[in-house]
């Protein structure tokens, strides 16, 4: 019998209570795939579910501060790169992963460079980047940054699911599914307004030049685990000329560009989850 959803499980990896949603059978080879910036684990349930059914055990962690993991004691210090990467390899450590595949999207994609050509190089087998890479467009971290810091608040679901499909157009949703994805994505308030399920203060990351000061394309060019690079057309994060880039050197990705989408294609859509079945079973 299929799973419908991961199994909810909780660890406690680099002093915080991190949740995880894990599919499949305990023994099977694992695929940690990990979300974008102000998102959850329940992102990639579509992909998850599909990947189960084909054998794999997939896990899908809410990073610090994002969904159903603890908050941040020190933001300042703790919701940046340097500590995601000690999160996140203790966390594998932690679920007993010698070797594990990884998705990510978005800064979970920067997560995987960071890991793939850092503490896990080696132990990571295959990599895939859903719309990111070692240099962003400084138009699209203007525009996350404008918002991230002061998340909305709504008086009902239908205000959220409006919401939702505007500023995850992309996603390319039906009905149903948007508003699946609203109830995982908030969080009541004190004064039971809906808000989205993250700690404001998140938007740490984008104060001065914290980016800047890791050279992500000398990790990039560690990588030796075969790469799947996926753009969207039009996205403002990952231009054309860089994942060109990316396709020339370090791993010399695979290049995929989704028509007529932004950042970040949603790897639940099932063309996009057999793509990643397929370069995954490799």
């Amino acid at each position: 019998m299929h799973e419908t959803v991961g199994r909810s499980r909780y660890l406690t990896v680099a002093g915080y209570e991190i949740h995880v949603l894990d599919w499949g059978a305990p023994d099977a080879p694992a695929v940690v795939c990990w979300h974008g910036m102000s998102r959850t684990g329940r992102d990639f349930d579509g992909l998850a579910r599909i990947l189960a059914q084909a054998g794999r055990r997939v896990v899908a962690p809410d990073t610090l501060g994002r969904g159903l993991s603890q908050w941040a004691r020190d933001p300042e210090r703790e919701y940046r790169y340097p500590f995601y990467v000690e999160l996140a390899t203790a966390l594998v450590d932690a679920l007993g992963l010698e070797t594990l595949d990884f998705v990510g999207t978005s800064m979970g994609g920067t997560l995987g460079m960071l890991l793939a050509g850092g503490p896990l190089r080696g132990r990571v087998r295959h990599l895939v980047l859903n719309d990111i890479g070692p240099e962003v467009d400084p138009v699209g971290i203007r525009r996350i940054a404008s918002y991230i810091g002061q998340p909305p608040r709504f008086a009902t679901m239908a205000e959220v699911v409006a919401y939702l499909k505007t500023a995850y157009r992309p996603f390319g949703l039906d009905d149903d599914e948007w508003w699946a994805m609203a109830e995982w994505s908030v969080r009541r308030t004190d004064s039971g307004a809906f808000t989205l399920h993250y700690d404001p203060r998140i938007a740490v990351h984008f104060a001065g030049s914290a980016r800047e000061r890791l050279d992500l394309w000398a990790y990039y060019d560690a990588i030796t685990a075969p790469t799947l690079l996926i753009r969207g057309e039009t996205s403002d994060i990952l231009s054309a000329t860089v994942a060109r880039a990316m396709s020339e050197r370090g791993p010399k990705a695979e290049l995929v560009v989704v028509p007529g989408e932004g950042h970040a294609p949603s790897l639940n859509h099932p063309e996009r989850a057999r793509l990643i079945q397929t370069f995954l079973a490799r």
